[in-house]
């Protein structure tokens, strides 16, 4: 009830300007106003909290907590706060003045123990004004925690001045009471004010009642000591923010304090939905800053291959714009994904080391997105290929290595690093690719995901070793002793110009091969810049180039006896040997997963049998 003539004032031109802008066009999305004026009650409650330790007389005695109510029928939303209030002249100088915070101040006056406990986010003295997207009038109903105060009503449409006059039984802290537009009636609903409430406030500090029932606020675990939080806690939290049924794999909690001051709380989900066919996963680590959502898919925080990632990163040291909504420091940003990057990759490295089974688990599901980074993300290149996991020919089945490891077992001769793409496992080692690196004792890395290959040609070299595809043309093996009576140089040289005649444009080169054992031939990819791994690849996505006809070197085994009796049969059957040329091309090709149109073969093998 007001016991005195309301005073009137008027906003100064240019602050009239600036509260339409604020009105009209700071903020994206009307229902920030909720996040705001919660945030300015915690800031309120929070300040209370402060006094109370240096001032005994605080007037009424009320519990820290914020209370909203919504009514339909009148179209109106209250929030009220039992926090620290303002005088006359606070409501004036804080409410009358935009961007005048009273909350900076505060922090100011505290000194170094209010940067220590800055819980108060309202350092822009903006939010209070979002109100007035929604409202056709406000109400905020303020008293003093200071008891000779009187209390005192301060009352405006946003359209260029307010009132403020002495207001009788008010209770300490702020009650503000919004009227709505039309428009907006919406923020009149019970469940509406819920939804903005779990989006964005779900971490204030403070209980929070909505209309007479207990909102449940969750803890901010991401501030607490790890010490003093259970498992159970993690997992609670896991599955409230991720909106998750499953149970993480692996968590990452810690603070730091430079270059930011950081404080993150991070989870791998149990699965990796990607490889079951479902959409690329979106950012999913949303940003806060003091406890408050920022950003709830902030896409420039982590890298891209980082995106199966759920949790909390909160940042004092935030640089946000005037409404909170964006950051306008991105140098900034990125120091925060690098602190974050480079200590989850500590994790997974220690994960790695001490528990390598929990670490082949989490590599099962999540190697792939390690695999896009160690591809793309220069800067974390060296720490992400330390972490790959392979197959290989001298491990078990299942059982993988890491490159440091391949290269711990590498001969003082041996200057490169091999692998092999195939389907799996049984397919590499039944190809004739892997003969002469066995015979060698040369260990072959073993990758079943097409990827693998765009992967090494874009990492190149590990430890100083070149890493080189098994299969490639260019590869070449140190002599060993070989079994069996050869061909001589002037039968190979007659043999493999034949059958360079004889296969025309399919072959770019016929040569006799140093790396065969067991198999008559092998062929190799012609094309030095896309082996037939990335061919498939790039048809898959119909890329360009990948319909070009695919040609080949073809390498022959000079001891084989189908070799052999090839060199005798051309000059005796010339037509038999022609077709047993062809297939032995076509058996090659097979061999390398490059035979794309196998009709010919099958009327080719017809009519050997007929021959037989």
């Amino acid at each position: 009830m007001s016991t005195t003539t309301p005073q009137k004032f008027e906003f100064q031109a240019e602050i009239k300007q600036l509260l339409d802008i604020v009105i009209h066009s700071l903020y994206t999305e009307k229902e920030i106003f909720v996040r705001e004026l919660v945030s300015n009650a915690s800031d309120a409650l929070e300040k209370l909290r402060h006094t109370q330790l240096t001032e005994k007389e605080i007037h009424d005695d009320l519990p820290l907590e914020i209370t909203i109510t919504t009514d339909e029928t009148a179209k109106t939303i209250t929030i009220q706060d039992y926090g620290i209030g303002m005088t006359r002249a606070e409501l004036v100088q804080n409410l009358g003045t935009i961007a005048h915070s009273g909350s900076k101040q505060f922090l100011k006056a505290l000194g170094e123990g209010g940067a220590k406990n800055s819980n108060l986010i309202g350092q822009f003295g903006v939010g209070f004004y979002s109100a007035f997207m929604v409202a056709k009038s406000v109400k905020v109903y303020s008293h003093s925690w200071k008891k000779e105060e009187p209390g005192h009503v301060w009352t405006s449409d946003g359209s260029g001045s307010y009132t403020v006059e002495e207001a009788a039984d008010q209770r300490r802290g702020c009650k503000i009471v919004i009227e709505l537009k039309d428009d907006c009636d919406e923020f009149a609903k019970d469940w509406r004010i819920k939804e903005i409430l779990t989006r964005y406030s779900a971490f204030v500090g403070f209980p929070i009642t909505l209309n007479g029932k207990k909102f449940e606020t969750v803890q901010a675990l991401w501030l607490r000591s790890k010490n003093e939080i259970k498992d159970e806690e993690y997992t609670e939290f896991y599955k409230f923010q991720a909106h998750a049924h499953d149970e993480p794999m692996l968590r990452l909690h810690f603070s730091a304090d430079a270059p930011l001051a950081i404080n993150a709380l991070l989870f791998v989900p149990s699965e990796n939905t990607e490889r079951y066919g479902f959409a690329r996963l979106e950012p999913s680590v949303a940003l806060h800053c003091r406890k408050v959502l920022i950003d709830a898919k902030p896409k420039d925080l982590l890298p891209e291959w980082l995106r199966f990632l759920k949790g909390v990163v909160d940042s004092e040291d935030l640089p946000l714009n005037i409404s909170r909504e964006t950051m306008q420091d991105k140098a900034l940003i990125e120091k925060l994904n690098k602190v974050i990057t480079k200590r989850f990759l500590k994790l997974l490295d220690e994960e790695a080391t001490q528990r390598p089974d929990a670490y082949v688990k989490f590599y099962g599901e999540f190697g792939l997105f390690l695999k896009e980074g160690a591809a793309l993300d220069f800067t974390h290149k060296d720490q992400l290929v330390k972490l790959l996991r392979f197959e290989s020919s001298l491990t078990e089945k299942t059982k993988t290595t890491s490159l440091a490891d391949y290269v711990s077992r590498m001969g003082a001769e041996q200057k490169e690093i091999y692998f092999l793409v195939g389907k799996d496992r049984t397919a590499i080692e039944s190809g004739p690719y892997l003969e002469g690196f066995k015979a060698r004792n040369l260990e072959v890395l073993f990758c079943y995901e097409p990827v693998d290959e765009y992967v090494f040609n874009n990492v190149r070299e590990f430890d100083g070793k070149k890493i080189i595809a098994a299969d490639h043309g260019d590869v070449k093996l140190a002599d060993i002793p070989q079994q069996g009576e050869a061909l001589s140089e002037a039968e190979v040289k007659d043999l493999t110009k034949w059958l360079k005649e004889t296969l025309g444009e399919q072959v770019a080169e016929v040569k006799s091969s140093d790396r065969l054992v067991d198999s008559p031939a092998l062929a190799t990819n012609a094309d030095k810049f896309m082996s037939a791994h990335m061919r498939r690849m790039m048809k898959a996505m119909n890329k360009d180039g990948a319909d070009t006809p695919t040609k080949v070197d073809l390498e022959i085994n000079p001891r084989h006896a189908v070799i052999k009796k090839l060199a005798t049969m051309r000059t005796t059957d010339a037509d038999k040997a022609e077709l047993v040329a062809e297939q032995l091309l076509d058996n090659t090709l097979i061999a390398a997963g490059m035979m794309e149109d196998p009709s010919r073969m099958l009327a080719r093998l017809n009519k050997l049998l007929e021959s037989v």
